[in-house]
């Protein structure tokens, strides 16, 4: 289904602000397309690194019934950058991108805008729609693929029980990277060597201010930004995230969710029924209901970043949630 990777799909970069881009795919003929699905990647992602968005992108593009085209966004903390950047950042840079599609962009300037977070992507969308706004643009729609917990993916690497030298060694470096972290200056950079012990990327630098977000070691009891989606997190908790987002009025339509049915950075213990059960709960508690049921789901033996097996799915899932997005005044 998808693109062969050495050929590079037809499309438009866009410097949305000095020095982020953001990558438009178009038809082969640069038709105009007046609605805008924008994507967020998670940690290390970047343009095209998420195989799905490529198949997306032609799925909308190449019909011609479809109205909208997708733009695979830069932040600061693309690729690399994630360590030394945070969720307040991400935020204020894809409202930056938003504005600009709004005024830069003629046949866009009234079309609908919905924004897609991939794993801690997601982090990004529900940080957009909880916190406090002031002036960020309203979204017509939201979608959170693979939103799974960095804190208990990190936590099922450092508390397996094998008793190994090399397990003891993982377990010792986290212990001293929260150590640092929480006794360090935010801004202080991270022991490359401690951070890759504990299954962080190799040579990137990781400030202790994003550590300590990512890692969360106070939860459940005080989760800091980043942990939004671990499962011991308490209803208190998720009443004041997901179930800010009506009361913020950010989202004019709804909310979608995407788990991935054979993600391998989901901890084994995690109930998605469940724990989809209690986000919507906790969403529809505000002032309106804006889970969206009809699409929401678990597709069956998808991978975390759905490189083959259920792509056909998320586009379906995907695509008829933005049909309908489309028709909401």
């Amino acid at each position: 289904m998808s693109s062969s990777p050495n050929h590079s799909p037809p499309g438009i970069l866009h410097e949305y602000a000095p020095h982020l881009v953001a990558f438009e795919f178009t038809t082969p003929t640069n038709d105009p397309k007046p609605n805008t699905l924008l994507f967020v990647g998670g940690l290390t992602d970047g343009l095209h690194t998420v195989p799905y968005v490529r198949t997306l992108a032609q799925s909308l593009t190449q019909s011609p019934e479809t109205t909208w085209s997708v733009f695979n966004l830069l932040l600061s903390s693309s690729y690399n950058g994630f360590g030394t950047q945070t969720l307040d950042t991400d935020v204020t840079e894809i409202a930056q991108c938003i504005r600009f599609i709004r005024t830069q962009l003629p046949h866009k300037a009234t079309g609908k805008i919905v924004l897609m977070g991939h794993s801690t992507g997601s982090q990004d969308v529900l940080h957009y729609l909880y916190t406090a706004p002031s002036d960020r643009p309203q979204l017509d729609g939201a979608i959170m693929q693979a939103p799974v917990s960095d804190r208990e993916a990190l936590l099922v690497k450092v508390q397996e029980q094998d008793g190994t030298a090399a397990q003891n060694e993982v377990r010792g470096a986290y212990e001293q990277l929260v150590q640092m972290a929480r006794n360090g200056p935010a801004d202080f950079l991270l022991p490359m060597d401690l951070l890759a012990r504990v299954g962080l990327p190799e040579k990137t630098p990781v400030t202790a201010e994003r550590f300590w977000s990512l890692a969360s070691p106070e939860s459940p009891q005080r989760p800091s930004a980043d942990d939004l989606f671990s499962s011991d997190l308490t209803d208190e908790r998720l009443r004041e995230t997901f179930g800010k987002v009506a009361e913020q009025n950010l989202l004019k339509g709804k909310l979608m969710v995407l788990f991935s049915g054979a993600d391998e950075y989901l901890p084994p213990w995690v109930d998605v029924p469940g724990l989809m059960g209690r986000w919507k709960t906790a969403a529809n508690a505000g002032a309106r209901e804006i889970w969206d049921d009809e699409e929401s789901a678990a597709i069956e033996g998808a991978s975390h970043n759905v490189s083959d097996v259920g792509q056909k799915e998320l586009v379906s899932r995907v695509s008829r949630f933005l049909a309908r997005t489309e028709k909401q005044t």
